[in-house]
């Protein structure tokens, strides 16, 4: 089986000041973001649920920052990837959201193939980069457990390109992804069918419940209990087995 965990950056000075984070824009992280990815980094020391094999993350400052807090718990050294980074703003790096959605008319709902700002990518410029990452390195890491800490753009890609949805077109509905939360994606085989990726869950950011608490989360304790994991892929579920129709 092949295991991939995207996790999202921890809050970032751009999301709080409505900044367009490329490489110039990004600054890192807020002291709220530190805290959060410090509480991951806490929960996967306690629980060692994230046996990763290797951890990857994207250049921008943010992810990067995230990365460098939460890979002693892995142990790991963080591997830097461009191609893993949020979608790539142009000219319209550092701006205030609001300013750069003004001037360049930003609107990949209605035209998914121009770019945001001049030197920038398209929405479908970014769903193919995303695509091809993900391909390589789970190719490149196969039957591996890897970790990449990420972009909520990257995540949401992530989504269509496993579930095979239209690459090309802005999606209507969209995900609301915590910072520093956990999605596990699970390739292997399943009732004696081709080997698939699997969902195995999504926008797990149980760690964060305590930071404005002066109780701290018990993991080293609810380690002890039995892991969740994937359904047990030995046999077909009830419907399929010819049971309760």
């Amino acid at each position: 089986m092949t295991n991939l965990y995207l996790i999202r950056h921890g809050e970032a000075l751009v999301n709080v000041n409505h900044i367009v984070g490329g490489m110039r824009g990004d600054t890192g992280l807020t002291s709220l973001g530190i805290l959060q990815a410090e509480r991951l980094r806490d929960r996967l020391a306690a629980t060692r649920e994230l046996a990763a094999d290797v951890l990857i993350a994207s250049s921008f400052r943010r992810a990067q920052q995230t990365a460098e807090i939460v890979a002693p718990s892995l142990g790991l050294p963080v591997t830097l990837d461009d191609d893993v980074q949020e979608l790539r703003p142009g000219e319209a790096d550092g701006m205030p959201v609001g300013e750069a959605m003004v001037r360049y008319a930003i609107d990949f709902e209605r035209e998914p193939y121009r770019p945001a700002s001049p030197g920038g990518e398209s929405w479908a410029q970014f769903m193919l980069r995303v695509s091809v990452a993900l391909d390589r390195i789970t190719r490149e890491h196969e039957g591996r457990t890897i970790a990449i800490v990420t972009h909520g753009g990257f995540i949401d890609v992530a989504f269509l390109h496993f579930f095979k949805m239209n690459a090309l077109a802005f999606p209507v509905a969209h995900f609301a992804t915590r910072h520093t939360s956990l999605t596990h994606w699970q390739r292997r085989r399943r009732w004696g069918r081709a080997e698939a990726w699997h969902l195995i869950y999504y926008n797990d950011s149980a760690h964060l419940r305590d930071v404005e608490r002066t109780v701290r989360i018990p993991w080293a304790e609810l380690s002890t209990l039995a892991p969740r994991g994937a359904e047990d892929p030995s046999g077909p579920p009830s419907s399929e087995s010819g049971e309760g129709r």
